[in-house]
């Protein structure tokens, strides 16, 4: 993975949100590239896995959580680690809150565009996100001139949270998930295929195993990592009591197999579990809070 690009000297926070495990593997790359950043994660495992939810309701509870962990965390910029939440809620997100920075992780159809040497690109995606029109315009707008063969994995997001906490999970089970990439007229052709799921860089390297030889997978979390570097080199460094306040990672309910996945959490910057509060949405706002749960509303409205 490429991490090379602006290293900051100066301390900042950002929050790093995902629907569970996905974008840790964001936040390695930004630990990777800048350790001076301090980052904050929240997963979203209430209601894993967000490719298999009803778009509504899970747009209005994307806005709410975000916009209620930027009132809490005060992060200076905070990076929407998921295909599925950034392809429905990230121009929402940027009106509720304005002026927070959101970097978004959206499928790569350009980059495969420009990888290929075929014409002929693909997606590894969740079911959500490869319906969603979003995808239609990306390939229209960056990558017209190419074939795309898009499918969707519905077991995959879960088979990298089991891989993550080092649990094994058959070759077969995984080919079987991404096998419909390899069935299309055009397949033979395929040369580059893009992550679009956060998930899937932790089983990666059993995708590369299970592929046609020749194919390049890309992995867009370096990409996401440098644009964050790049956001923040223009902003003031966090505030003093920012400083002081430690690390976290957040869930906002308890994951499955919680022992194995804290275990891996030291190699990402992270000492343990932590349960997101959402009962704090019901007690008596601070002024903040009015104002943004305010903002939530005329978002989801629009």
């Amino acid at each position: 993975m490429q991490t090379s690009g602006p290293a900051l000297s100066a301390p900042y926070r950002v929050l790093a949100f995902d629907s569970g495990i996905g974008g840790l593997g964001i936040v390695r790359a930004i630990r990777a590239l800048s350790p001076h950043i301090q980052v904050d994660y929240l997963a979203d495992t209430a209601v894993f896995p967000y490719g298999e939810q009803d778009d509504a309701l899970l747009t209005e509870r994307i806005i709410s959580l975000i916009c209620l962990a930027v009132a809490r965390l005060r992060p200076q910029a905070v990076i929407i680690a998921c295909n599925t939440a950034s392809t429905l809620a990230l121009d929402a997100l940027r009106a509720a809150c304005p002026t927070v920075p959101f970097i978004g992780c959206v499928p790569p159809i350009r980059w495969a565009a420009r990888q290929t040497k075929t014409g002929v690109i693909g997606l590894l995606a969740t079911r959500a996100t490869i319906r969603r029109p979003y995808l239609s315009r990306l390939h229209a707008l960056y990558a017209p001139q190419c074939t795309l063969i898009a499918h969707a994995a519905p077991h995959l997001a879960s088979y990298a949270e089991q891989v993550f906490r080092g649990q094994s999970v058959s070759e077969h089970a995984i080919y079987q998930d991404i096998e419909g990439l390899f069935q299309h007229p055009d397949s033979a052709r395929l040369d580059a295929i893009g992550l679009g799921c956060t998930h899937y860089t932790f089983v990666l390297d059993l995708l590369r195993k299970l592929a046609p030889p020749g194919i390049s997978w890309l992995d867009p979390a370096g990409a996401v990592a440098r644009q964050t570097c790049t956001i923040l080199q223009n902003l003031p460094p966090m505030a003093a009591d920012s400083a002081l306040r430690s690390e976290q990672a957040f869930f906002t309910a308890r994951p499955q197999d919680a022992q194995a996945l804290a275990a891996q959490l030291p190699a990402y910057g992270f000492n343990d579990i932590s349960l997101w509060d959402d009962q704090a949405a019901t007690r008596p706002a601070r002024p903040e809070h009015r104002n943004i749960r305010g903002a939530v509303k005329m978002a989801v409205a629009a």
